[in-house]
């Protein structure tokens, strides 16, 4: 506790603290005295301790209270000293406009340290407990009640010789012209994750760090919301109802930018919902990582042959009710195919796709692998785009799934763990940013391809209800979902025709400062060579092969 601030206020509060063991029995018998000749109550007798006592347990003030309060201060001043009871009077006692203690009132109203505090500071300060709701420095008749009161304080501080005649009259000048800085909000772009993350920090952490510094960029987080309201409000007679984004910069994995919806207090798209962290059917979004998960084990090679040539397992058919016949996993994987994916995982089998998903922190196991089938290729697992995002790390991080880092200086709360091996993510990452092998099902030139290196993927879950984009460059991870919050079908509003778009304009934005286009690409799996091969059969091209294709081998 600051030397000044200690004396300030034990002068105000409690002039014999150093002397009685939590009851002040003098001036108990002397408020008593007072108060029965006047006949109603003129005169208090709180200590400190009993102070904390009433604001630990709030309850009708009477004669009863106040002995119960006296018998508290006398046990907390004998468990934890005089200092103990001081500083945590100095936590607690409240400053109005949901503010506690006077670390966090100098921080809010004058915008500096407690250390920093002039005695014309203290001294406002120390004014504002007794009646914090009528000396509401924010409002222009309670801060000059707070000021009034306040010269008074320097008037006795100056009487009991804590503070010289010269201290005095520079602290009086001082208090007059006192002018607080401008009232600081918290912008409504950033109340889904600030109420997010009071959920996550523990109520001792608060009480030892009162401030935490976050990771998100304010002007990025108002132009994320701002790209994301623009394009549900040109949806929105297409069925778009709602939107999430968030932006994560891959050095340290920081959330610089979380839109929970496009408007908090958008009552019409039930806007206080966190659409963030809200379970949708993930569409086609976790097919790389079934792709990665048979490069994995084997199961799968750059050179396997996909067959798409009529329904997969269990009747599955391809979005677009088309069959494009073999193809090269790259292809299968950019084109977005279901029958390849669907194939894929029969092959790996449901079971151990569910427990990969599970690794990857997009599940809890609340459901067995059973309920979804061979639907866990193709979007039958509903997801968060808080998870979806945090499980693209392990491709956007050669193959390490990371924690998201939420609070500045501060190391994500889950240790790196590796998922897939650096080869394989590298793989899959190049077959995401190649805008040649998406065709013929995403033409070039659209909202899937930049002047940059980019990997993209889409996913569209049934119906049209969720429309979802996971995109990453070299230096930021994006993800975004559009849909309507009750679930309702949008008109052919894929992830490719929505999502994709506010993805791109949330690239183009953070790279803005890049001159021209980067030629080079994503990094290769190391020691791999590149081989042209047949896009038909995966071989090595020959003069009689009419289609080829450039692989990684």
């Amino acid at each position: 506790v600051p030397d000044r601030v200690a004396r300030a206020t034990l002068a105000l509060e409690d002039r014999r603290f150093d002397w009685h063991p939590g009851v002040d029995l003098a001036a108990a018998a002397r408020a008593l005295r007072q108060n029965l000749a006047a006949g109603r109550r003129v005169s208090g007798a709180s200590t400190l301790a009993m102070q904390v006592a009433r604001m630990q347990a709030p309850g009708a003030r009477g004669y009863l209270r106040k002995a119960v309060e006296a018998a508290t201060a006398v046990l907390i001043t004998a468990r934890y000293g005089r200092s103990g009871v001081l500083r945590h009077y100095l936590r607690i006692v409240p400053y109005g406009n949901r503010i506690h203690g006077i670390a966090y009132a100098a921080r809010r109203y004058l915008d500096k340290p407690v250390e920093d505090l002039s005695w014309a500071e203290i001294a406002f300060l120390c004014a504002i407990p007794q009646s914090p709701a009528r000396m509401n420095p924010y409002l222009p008749a309670g801060r000059a009640r707070a000021i009034r009161r306040g010269r008074a304080i320097l008037e006795r501080l100056a009487r009991s010789g804590e503070i010289s005649t010269r201290e005095r009259v520079v602290a009086l000048a001082e208090i007059d012209s006192l002018a607080l800085p401008w009232r600081a909000a918290r912008p409504a772009a950033t109340l889904h994750p600030l109420l997010a993350l009071a959920g996550r920090v523990s109520e001792e952490r608060r009480r030892q760090r009162p401030l935490l510094d976050t990771t998100l960029d304010l002007e990025l987080q108002s132009d994320a919301e701002w790209v994301a309201h623009r394009a549900v409000t040109d949806a929105a007679g297409r069925g778009a109802g709602n939107a999430a984004a968030i932006v994560v910069e891959r050095a340290g994995w920081r959330v610089v930018a979380a839109v929970g919806s496009t408007g908090y207090f958008d009552d019409a798209s039930a806007g206080a919902i966190d659409y963030l962290r809200l379970p949708r059917s993930s569409g086609s979004t976790l097919k790389p990582f079934l792709f990665a998960a048979a490069l994995e084990r084997g199961a799968l090679s750059p050179a396997s042959v996909l067959d798409d040539l009529g329904p997969g397992p269990g009747g599955i058919v391809n979005s677009d009710d088309r069959f494009l016949g073999p193809m090269l996993p790259r292809a299968a994987l950019a084109n977005s195919r279901n029958v390849p994916a669907a194939l894929l995982a029969a092959r790996l089998g449901p079971d151990p796709l569910y427990a990969l998903y599970g690794d990857l922190g997009l599940h809890a196991y609340e459901r067995p692998a059973g309920r979804y089938g061979l639907g866990l290729a193709i979007g039958a697992l509903p997801v968060t785009l808080e998870r979806l995002i945090r499980a693209y790390t392990t491709l956007a991080g050669d193959g390490t799934l990371a924690g998201l880092a939420w609070l500045a200086g501060e190391e994500p709360a889950t240790p790196p763990e590796r998922v897939f091996s650096e080869a394989t993510a590298r793989l899959v990452t190049l077959f995401l940013a190649d805008p040649q092998a998406r065709l013929p099902t995403f033409p070039r030139m659209g909202a899937t391809e930049y002047p940059f290196p980019v990997a993209v993927k889409t996913g569209t879950s049934s119906r049209y209800r969720d429309a979802w984009t996971v995109a990453w460059s070299k230096r930021y991870l994006v993800g975004v979902w559009v849909g309507h919050p009750d679930e309702r079908p949008m008109a052919r509003l894929s992830g490719y025709r929505i999502s994709a778009r506010v993805a791109h304009d949330l690239l183009e934005r953070l790279h803005r400062d890049e001159p021209g286009f980067e030629d080079a690409g994503f990094p290769p799996p190391t020691g791999w060579r590149v081989a042209r091969l047949c896009a038909l059969t995966g071989a090595h091209a020959t003069a009689a092969c009419d289609r080829t294709v450039l692989e990684w081998l």
